[in-house]
């Protein structure tokens, strides 16, 4: 079976074109999904049963996979035995008839622009890790984008004079504006930082961590939260975090869905609605709390 997800995974990166995230997604999937196969011997494609996969998606629950890992798991094996029947190996794809799981849709966590505010005061900016780390955050709230587009952004895809950044993937691009505090935040890395960290002058990469290399998303997360807990923001935080602020604050501030949409890179404006029915729940929590709460 190992051939074969291998040449699945190729099909998806040079056929398909999909994204790097979304490749090593069904790869860990099937993976374990092929390990489990192995230890009940079943090693050959021609073994896939819809009751084998039934099965291993019951585990996963019994072991306490939430409901969306178990959706995307039975998605990652529908979609590789559509290839395998493409490629003649079956018949037909075992499983196509099985349920994808319900998922409970949850509003996302965001940060009030209080907190948000508090966060990106944290890094020094009369030092080198500081300067970086706010320029870092800054880009981050100002623009929405995901950690993995912050960490991929090259110096010619910011454009300080005219206020954007072009932010690329293997499919699409799309220009986002930033506002006054990310380009001066921007403007001070790149004027007194950058070339003191980087290692190579020839790379392009815009950020790099203290030794010089592009910075990683572990680096990066491990940043956020120190600021985070010297922030004394209780409870997890992560960059997506961010992400979702930054659109939920657009919204409440009077942002149309299409142009959050755009920003986002959302392919479906269905996935941006999430961020309105956010806004009407924090209004109808304070139109309850100004009219009861003694002192509001």
């Amino acid at each position: 079976m190992e051939e074969y997800i291998t040449s699945f995974l190729y099909y998806l990166e040079h056929v398909k074109r999909a994204s790097s995230n979304t490749i090593q997604s069904y790869e860990r999937d099937l993976r374990y999904f092929k390990n489990y196969m192995e230890k009940g011997n079943s090693t050959q494609v021609s073994q896939l049963t819809d009751k084998k996969i039934e099965a291993y998606l019951n585990k996963l629950k019994e072991n306490g996979k939430s409901t969306a890992t178990i959706s995307r798991t039975l998605a990652s094996i529908r979609a590789f035995c559509q290839y395998l029947v493409k490629e003649e190996l079956l018949t037909q794809n075992p499983a196509r008839m099985i349920a994808l799981p319900k998922i409970e849709k949850k509003l996302p966590k965001v940060l009030s622009q209080a907190q948000i505010s508090t966060l990106l005061e944290q890094p020094n900016i009369h030092d080198t890790k500081g300067i970086r780390d706010r320029a870092m955050l800054e880009l981050l709230y100002a623009t929405g984008i995901r950690v993995s587009e912050l960490i991929s952004l090259r110096v010619t895809d910011i454009n300080l004079q005219q206020g954007y950044i072009m932010c690329r993937d293997e499919q699409h691009e799309r220009t986002i504006p930033i506002g006054k505090s990310a380009v001066t935040a921007l403007n001070n890395y790149l004027a007194n930082v950058r070339h003191v960290l980087i290692r190579n002058i020839a790379d392009q990469t815009l950020f790099v961590n203290c030794n010089g290399y592009p910075m990683t998303r572990q680096g990066f997360w491990k940043i956020l939260k120190i600021y985070a807990k010297s922030a004394d923001i209780q409870g997890e935080i992560t960059p997506h975090m961010l992400r979702h602020s930054f659109a939920a604050h657009l919204v409440q501030n009077g942002a149309n869905l299409k142009s959050v949409q755009q920003m986002l890179g959302h392919s479906d404006i269905s996935t941006t609605q999430m961020y309105m029915h956010l806004n009407e729940e924090t209004e109808e929590l304070m139109d309850v709390y100004n009219k009861a709460h003694p002192r509001a």
